[in-house]
């Protein structure tokens, strides 16, 4: 009786999109930690809260040297602050374009305030991590006012300010406005 040879199973494994996203993002630069924290951090920014042109920058862009850590920039769907005095600024706006709103026969009572969105930088963290004014302030020696694919500055933005990305270990994402310095507090 002759034993007929069995063909091999050959069957593909392609890895899960994650990994593929983990794999091709790979920086050299820095420990793949931090880099995976920022992949994690960049898609809850675009999955969860709706944020666009997410970039991950891994060397500073006034000196090109290479960054402590990963950060990100990105667009929010909204503004994410204001300065007080542009809320003046922009509440008196409103108010004139709703009377000449009025004058030419408008019906709307309502005040409509404009405020575009503003490119922000993103601190990605993990919440076991210790913070001090000396690692934070190396953060903001390395970056500019504003992210490098900012078009124009806001003639209000005084501070340099980053949006400090904590994750947990259940993956949970808390995020906090981080100033360069003393901020003029909002009004109340």
């Amino acid at each position: 009786m002759t034993q007929l040879a069995q063909p091999e199973l050959l069957i593909a494994v392609h890895p899960s999109p994650l990994q593929s996203l983990l794999s091709k993002s790979i920086s050299s630069t820095h420990p793949p930690s931090l880099h995976s924290l920022a992949i994690q951090i960049q898609h809850n920014l675009q999955y969860m809260h709706s944020w666009t042109d997410l970039h991950i920058h891994t060397h500073s862009p006034l000196t090109n040297e290479t960054l402590s850590r990963p950060l990100l920039s990105g667009l929010p769907p909204r503004r994410l602050y204001t300065h007080p005095d542009e809320q003046i600024e922009l509440l008196k706006q409103a108010d004139r374009e709703r009377t000449a709103n009025k004058k030419r026969g408008g019906d709307s009572d309502a005040l409509v305030v404009k405020a575009d969105p503003e490119r922000e930088w993103i601190l990605p963290t993990r919440l076991s991590e210790k913070w001090t004014l000396r690692r934070l302030a190396e953060v903001f020696d390395a970056i500019g006012m504003v992210p490098p694919e900012e078009d124009e500055k806001n003639a209000w933005r005084t501070t340099k300010r980053v949006v400090m990305a904590t994750a947990d270990t259940d993956s949970t994402v808390v995020y906090y406005i981080v100033h360069d310095g003393v901020v003029k507090p909002r009004p109340n």
